[in-house]
Order: C-alpha cells, then structure tokens, then sequence
C-alpha cells in the first residue's frame, strides 16, 4: 500500500472514532446504548433535551446548539421516583469547570440564588415523565442540578449535569482539522516537508 493510501486510510479511521458517540457524557448524564441516561445515585431516567423553535424534534443530549426555548425531559427508570420529591435548577457556571463541573465545584458556589437561570420546586408529581421549559437569553456553560429525596429513608440524592448553549460550531472545527493534518501528513509522506526544512536550514546557514 503506497504510504499517502495509508496514512489517508489512518485518517479515516480517526475521523470514524471521533464521529461515533462518547461512551461518557457530561456530569451525571452518561450514554447508555445511543440513550442519555441521567443517573440519581441508584435511580435514572431517560434524558432528553429538544429545541423545537429552531430543532423540531431534534433531540440533544447535553450541549445544545441554540440560544432559545429548550425543553428538559426526564422519563423516570424507577417508578418509585414518580413518588419521590424532585427539583431541577439551573445555573450559570460560575465555577469556570465547564465540562468538569461537579457537585464539589457547585457546593463552593456562596450565592447559589444569584447564578441560578431556572429553578422548578422540589414537588411530588405522581408522573413517569418530567418535563420543564426554560428559555435561553445568553450562550455559555451552564450546570444543571436536579436533587430528590428517597421517602423511606429521607436520604437527599442530587446530581449535575454541565452543559453548552449557543453551540452551533457543529462538525465544522473537526474538518478543519482534519484538513490541516492530511495536508501535513501529505507534505511529510512525499519528502516536501525534509525539503522546505533542508532549504531553509540552507538558507539559515549561508546568511550567517
């Protein structure tokens, strides 16, 4: 196999690999079989976030690509959670963790009030699926924290989530990329690179 069929071949498999799924999502949220699942130590539910002013029925897992409407349901895993009180915040990421924000960054916040964007009550509901609106005036990271509580042992369960409004980058960065690299793998496979560098060391030598 000639060296440029190979290294485009390396290539490509780079670009599938970075094209598939995470196995990890962000914070509390994590990937389950192409399903975001959001766990409350031993209790879970079927994450979905959806945009429909701008996305239809377009659903995103985290991240969000627009500022605007954004729509967050939880289907419960455990029925015992339709029973169990929950609430749902959400804060500007005052922490600057972003993506590593954790529930050992958000306790550090003093005025948990003042960053929060959305918060919905702690309440009993009696309902398989939660859902709450919230509309978005402003990009940047955000932290979602929702927080229940088991009623036969009234031990406090929370969890969060960082997420990312406003990204529309898409794919576009990742092809830039990959543009970059082909281009420069192309330039070492052929010699061009040795060349340019033997020229200009050549050149640095005679100016001496």
């Amino acid at each position: 196999m000639p060296k440029f069929t190979a290294i485009a071949a390396l290539i490509a498999a780079c670009w599938l690999g970075l094209s598939s799924p995470p196995a990890q999502a962000h914070g509390g949220v994590v990937l389950e079989e192409d399903i975001c699942v959001i766990n409350m130590g031993f209790l879970s539910a079927h994450f979905t976030i959806y945009q429909p002013e701008t996305r239809a029925s377009e659903e995103f897992c985290e991240d969000v690509p627009d500022v605007t409407q954004t729509i967050f349901v939880m289907e419960y895993l455990h029925s015992s959670l339709k029973e169990m009180p929950l609430d749902f915040r959400i804060i500007r990421d005052v922490t600057g963790a972003g993506v590593f924000a954790r529930l050992a960054d958000v306790a550090t916040i003093e005025d948990l009030d003042a960053a929060t964007v959305f918060y919905e009550p702690a309440a009993v509901r009696g309902e398989a699926v939660f859902t709450v609106e919230h509309r978005f005036d402003a990009p940047g990271w955000y932290i979602g924290i929702v927080t229940t509580t088991y009623p036969d042992t009234g031990r406090t369960y929370e969890t969060v989530f960082p997420f990312e409004v406003g990204t529309n980058w898409g794919l576009l960065p990742l092809f830039l990329l990959l543009g970059i690299a082909v281009q420069f793998l192309y330039l070492v496979s052929t010699g061009t690179a040795a060349r340019w560098w033997a020229n200009a060391r050549a050149a640095m030598g005679t100016s001496r």
